[in-house]
């Protein structure tokens, strides 16, 4: 995984939430751009739980980026 990636998934407009896989077989969702803060670095990356805390990634550590899948919009009456 690249720091870009990573960026790019945060900073995707639309946001889609996503969750982060670690080598180790761990997980951490992000449901909203401002759960993941990457290092200046880039080399580390903050992602905040809802509990309050917060767990401290190296970023060469995660295999992949799991997008969530987006509902399609229901077509609009008359359409």
């Amino acid at each position: 995984m690249t720091t870009e990636q990573l960026r790019h998934t945060r900073n995707a407009d639309p946001y889609v939430p996503f969750t982060i896989q670690m080598a180790g077989g761990t997980s951490y969702r992000v449901p909203h751009r401002d759960y993941l803060s990457i290092h200046p670095t880039g080399s580390i990356a903050t992602v905040y739980l809802p509990n309050g805390c917060a767990s401290i990634l190296d970023v060469m550590l995660i295999t992949e980026l799991v997008a969530e899948a987006v509902p399609s919009s229901p077509p609009k009456n008359g359409a």
